[in-house]
């Protein structure tokens, strides 16, 4: 096995919601280095909109709703981004885990093709907010959706003609041609546009500090542990015993939801990730496009702007951290074997590794808006594997909620659907 080291030595923690570093964590600060932490609240506060979670969703839900001219109080009871944000190997892809004709099946047709779409919106949405900030690395990709048997290929087809025929951007290439142009081994493949690449830490950090020079509040290390709500006014109290009273509140902390909010429809994973060192070459694999398989669980790859490959994956149902994270030199071991067969010609060396948990719901879509047993509370809830694209979508739809107005998409991702 190749020594996976960081800058300090060994490095083989992991994401957990009592750990302030991981080596996810540990990569992306390599990357962009330290800054100085934000306040605690110490005093009492009140705004129109408490952001709790100031992660990536957090982050850009701050951006929008500042952006509309709220008075926003952002919240984060650790570091902010250096939770499942920095975890995030920050594929931005139209695509949704489950494949459109078969959300069709699920939800409806025409509720399935309004989602891609939506997604592929996101995706566009998100450039438009990156342009302002440079530093995000954001990269517009085409992705490359490989098929991993011929029956695969067969519905992959099928599921490539009815994206074309709403407008995305789709090609079906059979496997010889993938072959002659990456190398990769398939039964074929999905080339789609709408896709993209970003530095997600950084993306959250210029996004909150954006929202600060609005008027913005902005404090970590702060833990909410109950919730009110009387006279049209929702009210937070922190551990310290501190309160902020606003109208309404967002709640963007993903799979950590606090006990007093709990939801119950999620399936949670655990997940695996690895970065390489710096490559000399990505061989015939030239123009960065995003790789993900139709296999369950998959594997996807791309790479990064300093000539590192990130493959993820692997998962399977989440246990408990400790069981987690005991499973991390295999998952990262067939990792490498798996990027070993894609690349046979690149050489490699694994560089950090990690893991990660995440919530997965029936039909693959988020969570976005209210829930009745809440009032005042706003849920962004970017479940699956397209957490950055949904984020987007949930600060559309909430800042429109915040202003009284509706948004044609929201029905798709209300909290009370089956």
């Amino acid at each position: 096995m190749p020594k996976r080291s960081g800058p300090t030595g060994p490095i083989r923690a992991v994401v957990t919601t009592h750990m302030n570093l991981h080596s996810g964590a540990a990569f992306w600060l390599v990357r962009n280095g330290l800054r100085a932490s934000r306040p605690v609240l110490t005093s009492p506060e009140s705004c129109d909109v408490t952001v709790v979670g100031a992660g990536i969703t957090g982050a850009l839900v701050a951006d929008a709703l500042t952006t509309a001219g709220f008075d926003v109080v952002i919240l984060d009871r650790r570091e902010s981004g250096l939770g499942s944000t920095s975890a995030s190997t920050a594929l931005l892809q139209y695509e949704i885990d489950v494949e459109m004709l078969r959300l069709a099946d699920k939800i409806g047709e025409a509720k399935a093709r309004r989602a891609y779409v939506a997604s592929a919106g996101a995706v566009a949405a998100l450039k438009t907010i990156c342009e302002g900030i440079p530093e995000c690395s954001f990269t517009p990709r085409q992705s490359l959706y490989l098929a991993s048997t011929r029956r695969d290929a067969r519905r992959l087809r099928e599921e490539c003609d009815a994206r074309a025929a709403i407008g995305l951007r789709a090609e079906w290439w059979d496997g010889k041609r993938v072959s002659a142009t990456y190398g990769f081994p398939s039964h074929g493949a999905i080339r789609s546009g709408h896709s993209a690449e970003v530095d997600a830490l950084s993306l959250t950090r210029g996004l909150l500090h954006r929202a600060l020079q609005r008027g913005a509040r902005w404090y970590e290390q702060t833990n909410v542990n109950s919730y009110g709500f009387a006279d049209g006014v929702a009210r937070l109290t922190c551990d310290s015993g501190v309160s902020i009273r606003s109208k309404y509140v967002v709640c963007a902390v993903g799979y950590e939801l606090p006990e007093f909010l709990r939801q119950d429809r999620v399936a949670l994973h655990s997940t695996f990730a690895l970065v390489t060192e710096r490559v000399r070459s990505f061989g015939a694999w030239d123009d960065g496009v995003l790789v993900w398989e139709s296999a369950r669980p998959y594997v996807y790859m791309r790479t990064t702007p300093d000539r590192r490959i990130i493959v993820g994956g692997e998962d399977v149902p989440f246990r408990n951290a400790t069981w987690r994270d005991r499973l991390i030199p295999s998952k990262t071991r067939r990792l490498e074997a798996r990027l070993r067969k894609l690349l046979p010609d690149v050489q490699t060396e694994t560089a950090f590794e990690w893991a990660g948990t995440f919530a997965e719901t029936p039909d693959g879509l988020p969570y976005i808006g209210e829930d009745e047993r809440y009032p005042g509370v706003l849920f962004a809830l970017g479940y699956g594997g397209n957490g950055i694209t949904f984020s987007a979508i949930a600060a559309g739809i909430l800042t429109a909620m915040c202003q009284g107005q509706s948004d044609r998409d929201a029905d798709l991702y209300r909290m009370d659907r089956v």
